[in-house]
């Protein structure tokens, strides 16, 4: 039961960072901004919330083994459903100025200034209806084929689907050990769970590193045709391939809890009432499994006033409600600020968060427990302990303030076209060097110039003519690189975004550093800020305050910090993509120092204010604990 119970935790955190690795990649399959894809992110809580109550109640009464397979095989078809869309959509088509780009035995030269310029003239000299109506005809041919816009409907239920399938696993599987095993063996049954469980986002992250550098529709298209890069902010990787194989794992989890027995011998020394009780805070985190304890509603709603009247209980909810969120929301866009603000691919991105970030953490964790025991802490100890450490982490977070890097340098929009700064608002796409070219504004297809400027296309960088095909494609006569004025050599651009400097480059190394000290010294006082809650309300009350603590983060933090986090993330977009069907797309192009301000700066806004709150916790538990004798405490 061990066994295929570790596994499922494996499945469970595989298939939830593939998710999280995956969520640029489907905002920009599916054309969504960032607060779209922080709902469809949240859409996983607001499953395991709606099931939790049934399975508190039921759960404990049903054959809990065949339960928990029921549970893996809903997220198998959660994590499959996710991935559909990918199959029923056609040919990911991004957004390009040149549209003869697929023909890969092309051997005469585009010309991109004067591409459009036949209907571009026809436009400017018809009346307003005339124009109106031949770009609904030019709007509509490229919609007929288009997939609904709401495709992305499927993943939102996919996701949620998964949710509902994993609620089982933790309550009735850590309830089935604890009433089976013998009393002293449960603790390193559950340690073997979390450790295992740690591999899961690991593996996930290199895995949708893996996935985000395969083409979308590799297998399926020429690849020599493709003109874009991984490191193209229009680039989508094979996002559903992670979830193809995190829903495998997820249903090959499932069948050995079909063998398993509903029940098992008991060892004598588990038939006493202690053990049962003593980890009955891990075994059902729901308040509505009170209906098992309370047999009355009054009971109940006694029990649930003296939780929330106890001070102590309420700041530390309070105070984590705070951190949770801004760990939420950082966490999830973390993979997209790392491409935003240093110009790396997605798939580098999740090879270092895979790489970089978790063992830290992972070693955080286990380490905090041991100096917890080591010292046997007491409950002021471990308050003290925990508030240090996380707010130490805190502080060397806020060095990421300072190493963030400088806009892109893009002609039009950050710089003018002689290369001068100008403000954000006013995007002066056309000047005098592209002026006769009648470009298309709304495309997003950037070349990088030898003067260093990247220019939104080839069209707007002026350019005549152009060699070779695909990802080769080089463009010759562009007349803006001669409007900046210190720029003397060749006049000529290639595909996709100019590279950020060296200096960003170095930048990027002081990030990843500061992300793994921060992520050690969080994770270090993480479990004893995890047995402060245990230790903080009465024993018979446990139960229903991890209950309550687990629904109020889950509701209040978990499916709402995305979307905030997203909302304000896509008020620094400088540059959106036009769909097929001339609609606003996904964002091409951010303001990189409003992005870093925002993103860091909720961050540390939301964490902040709960350092004030954990010393008023501090206080408080002082107060309580001061005249007891800590043996005792510690001792429960």
């Amino acid at each position: 039961f061990l066994a295929a119970l570790s596994f499922s935790y494996l499945s469970k955190t595989l298939s939830g960072t593939i998710m999280k690795s995956s969520i640029t990649q489907i905002e920009r399959r599916f054309d969504l901004t960032s607060s779209t894809i922080g709902f469809i992110d949240g859409s996983f809580e607001m499953g395991n919330l709606l099931v939790i109550a049934f399975v508190s109640y039921f759960g404990a009464k049903l054959h809990r083994p065949k339960v928990i397979a029921v549970g893996c095989f809903t997220m198998a078809l959660g994590s499959l459903l996710t991935a559909m869309p990918h199959f029923f959509m056609g040919y990911y088509k991004y957004e390009t100025a040149s549209h003869t780009a697929s023909s890969a035995n092309l051997t005469s030269s585009i010309n991109p200034c004067s591409r459009h310029q036949g209907v571009n003239e026809t436009l400017l000299e018809a009346s307003p209806s005339a124009i109106l109506l031949q770009a609904c005809k030019l709007s509509s041919a490229g919609c007929e084929k288009e997939p609904s816009s709401y495709m992305w409907i499927y993943i939102f239920l996919g996701n949620m689907l998964r949710g509902i399938g994993e609620t089982p696993i933790t309550p009735l599987g850590i309830s089935y050990l604890d009433d089976f095993a013998k009393e002293e063996d449960v603790p390193v049954y559950v340690a073997c769970l979390h450790t295992i469980a740690m591999l899961g986002p690991m593996f996930g992250f290199l895995l949708g590193s893996l996935c985000a550098k395969l083409y979308v529709d590799i297998g399926f298209v020429d690849l020599g045709s493709i003109t874009i890069t991984p490191q193209d902010s229009r680039w989508v990787g094979a996002w559903w391939l992670g979830f193809l194989i995190g829903g495998g794992t997820s249903f090959l989890a499932a069948i050995p809890f079909f063998f398993l027995p509903k029940s098992l011998k008991k060892p004598e020394e588990a038939n006493n009432d202690k053990t049962s009780y003593d980890y009955s805070p891990v075994i059902m985190p729901c308040i509505f499994q009170c209906q098992l304890i309370y047999p009355s509603l009054s009971d109940f709603y006694n029990s649930l006033k003296k939780v929330l009247s106890n001070r102590m209980y309420f700041t530390l909810l309070c105070c984590s409600l705070l951190q949770f969120s801004s760990f939420i929301g950082f966490l999830t866009y973390k993979p997209k600020y790392m491409e935003q603000q240093y110009g790396q691919s997605t798939s580098k991105s999740n090879f270092l968060i895979g790489l970089t970030s978790l063992p830290p953490v992972g070693i955080g964790i286990f380490l905090g427990g041991l100096i917890m025991k080591k010292y046997k802490m007491t409950i002021i100890g471990a308050t003290k302990f925990a508030f240090t450490m996380s707010f130490l982490a805190y502080i060397i977070t806020l060095l990421h303030f300072f190493v963030g890097c400088e806009n892109h340098v893009v002609a039009g929009i950050t710089v003018s076209y002689e290369g001068k700064p100008i403000p954000y608002h006013e995007n002066a796409i056309f000047s005098e060097c592209n002026s006769d070219c009648k470009c298309a504004s709304n495309v997003w297809d950037p070349v990088c110039g030898d003067n260093g400027l990247t220019y939104i296309s080839a069209c707007l960088a002026g350019c005549m003519t152009s060699v070779g095909h695909g990802k080769n494609t080089v463009f010759h006569n562009c007349s803006c690189l001669e409007a900046s004025s210190s720029w003397t050599g060749n006049n000529t651009v290639t595909l996709g975004q100019c590279p950020k400097s060296e200096d960003c480059s170095m930048k990027f190394i002081y990030y990843t550093v500061i992300q793994v000290i921060s992520g050690f010294c969080y994770a270090l006082g993480g479990t004893p800020a995890y047995m402060i809650m245990f230790r903080c309300v009465q024993p018979e009350l446990r139960s229903l305050a991890v209950g309550l603590y687990t629904l109020i983060m889950r509701m209040l933090a978990g499916i709402p910090a995305p979307v905030y986090f997203g909302a304000l993330i896509d008020k620094t977009c400088l540059k959106w993509g036009s769909t097929s069907c001339g609609q606003r797309g996904a964002c091409r192009l951010y303001d990189s120092n409003a992005y870093r301000y925002v993103y860091l700066g909720l961050s540390a806004v939301l964490r902040g204010p709960s350092y004030l709150i954990a010393v008023l916790f501090f206080i408080l538990i002082k107060k309580h604990f001061q005249n007891k004798n800590s043996r005792a405490i510690e001792n429960g």
